[in-house]
């Protein structure tokens, strides 16, 4: 096997890994109409090919015999700390069990520690079983559950940590919407946009009844989201591309 970091002449083969791994992960529980939506809104080429070039991104992919068979990419998000935050990890599913899922994740969290993150996170569908027993097996702590809505439908997604450094900074705040309503702002739960992170805002102090979200770049809450769970700040345009199913094995 070979780990290297990835290049634009790897988008097709990042694709079809991609593909092959969410219809091995997630078949047995989510439509194929769905999953094929899901990897044309996710894996588009020509996002891809941006990924692969952006600096801030960690992107490694994993080889055999030259073939491509499995790959990674995480970001490191710039909020009252510095988070590691793995978009995805897919190994095809006739290569799991050879230990390239643990060989992935190892190169990403070397990266995010060079980087000096506090923490790095996952999330993965609860429908995914050895997705979440993965990440219980590297050493990962569940740090919470929630509902996502994707295509109409409702799952239920797991969001994994590792602690790596010692936290610092503000983990909450409370702002004032247009509307002249006080709402509490969790620092450590957030979403990264193309510009800036958005921030889950509650409307109590307790962090029990959600309001929505905190957009990071013009600390605005008018954030709207669609079926595809695609989020928009409707005053600057920072945007968040659809959630994502983690395949990692």
């Amino acid at each position: 096997m070979d780990l290297r970091e990835a290049t634009a002449a790897d988008v097709d083969a990042v694709r079809s890994v991609a593909r092959e791994s969410l219809v091995a992960s997630y078949g047995h529980a989510v439509d194929e109409e769905l999953l094929d939506e899901a990897v044309e809104e996710w894996y588009d080429a020509g996002d891809l090919g941006d990924d692969v070039e952006n600096d801030d991104a960690v992107f490694p992919v994993a080889a055999v015999d030259g073939v491509v068979v499995g790959f990674a990419e995480s970001y490191v998000v710039g909020r009252r700390e510095r988070v590691g935050e793995i978009d995805w990890l897919h190994v095809h599913p006739d290569h799991r069990e050879s230990g390239i899922g643990s060989a992935l994740l190892e190169r990403v969290e070397s990266a995010l520690r060079s980087a000096d993150v506090d923490r790095i996170e996952a999330r993965v569908l609860v429908d995914n079983e050895a997705g979440t027993a993965f990440y219980e097996r590297e050493g990962y702590e569940l740090a919470g559950e929630r509902d996502v809505d994707i295509g109409g439908q409702t799952f239920a997604e797991r969001e994994y940590r590792k602690q790596v450094g010692r936290l610092t900074g503000i983990s909450e705040a409370t702002y004032e919407t247009e509307e002249g309503e006080t709402v509490h702002v969790a620092f450590d739960e957030s979403d990264r946009g193309s510009q800036a992170p958005f921030y889950v805002a509650y409307a109590d102090p307790d962090h029990e009844r959600r309001y929505g979200y905190l957009c990071g770049n013009c600390e605005g809450t008018d954030v709207a989201i669609d079926t595809m769970d695609r989020m928009e700040c409707r005053d600057c345009g920072n945007r968040r591309k659809p959630t994502r199913w983690d395949a990692a094995y």
